[in-house]
């Protein structure tokens, strides 16, 4: 996944671009999206917030579009920055099923990730092209990885070779959106226990 600081053009000449200022534009957007969505979110409330001048953002972006799919980028990369890859060949299958599901919460790095879900799918209709470039920067990426993990345990031969992954892993993203609607508060600890309590045994190879 390219850091989405690094993705944007370089100037030649002249006085060089501080990265400060494009993190402080792109978590400026990403707090937007989350309180005021797409629609409603401006680009004098992102300069704003983000204490720096229009001249500086449109250096930067030349439009809203383009700097909410590079903030969607950036808060990825910043979230697979806090945490090492999985590494599951050193743990038992039900560990590895474990921990891949917890990792799989969207508040795992950002604790406004629910409203943030929220407000793009509220902004599904009217702008489908962003949605898609929500799904691609937030949502595959992140049920990648426990789809990767069924797979290897798969071919560990702990989980049955007819076992569901895709449905597998929707219902473990869903648990956490499930358990939020329900709740109206984080996930306690133990959810994902409680979540591969019910899955594993459905999915488990003989013996395992």
């Amino acid at each position: 996944m390219p850091n989405a600081l690094a993705r944007r053009p370089q100037r030649t000449g002249g006085r060089p671009r501080d990265p400060a200022i494009e993190e402080a534009i792109l978590q400026a957007t990403r707090k937007r999206l989350a309180t005021d969505g797409y629609s409603r979110m401006t680009l004098g409330d992102v300069v704003a917030d983000a204490g720096v001048t229009r001249p500086t953002l449109y250096r930067r972006w030349p439009n809203k579009y383009e700097l909410v799919v590079d903030a969607l980028a950036y808060g990825l990369q910043k979230q697979r920055d806090a945490y090492p890859p999985l590494d599951v060949d050193g743990m038992a299958p039900v560990e590895a099923f474990t921990k891949a599901v917890e990792r799989l919460d969207p508040r795992y790095h950002n604790e406004r990730a629910m409203a943030l879900h929220g407000n793009f799918m509220g902004d599904a209709e009217r702008e489908p092209a962003l949605f898609e470039q929500f799904r691609e920067q937030g949502i595959y990426p992140r049920c990648a990885e426990l789809l990767q993990t069924l797979q290897h345990l798969q071919e560990a031969g702990a989980v049955r070779a007819d076992a569901d992954l895709d449905a597998t892993v929707v219902l473990c993203f869903g648990s956490y959106f499930g358990d939020y609607l329900l709740t109206g508060r984080s996930a306690p600890p133990n959810h994902s226990d409680r979540v591969v309590a019910a899955l594993w045994p459905s999915i488990r190879a003989e013996g395992y």
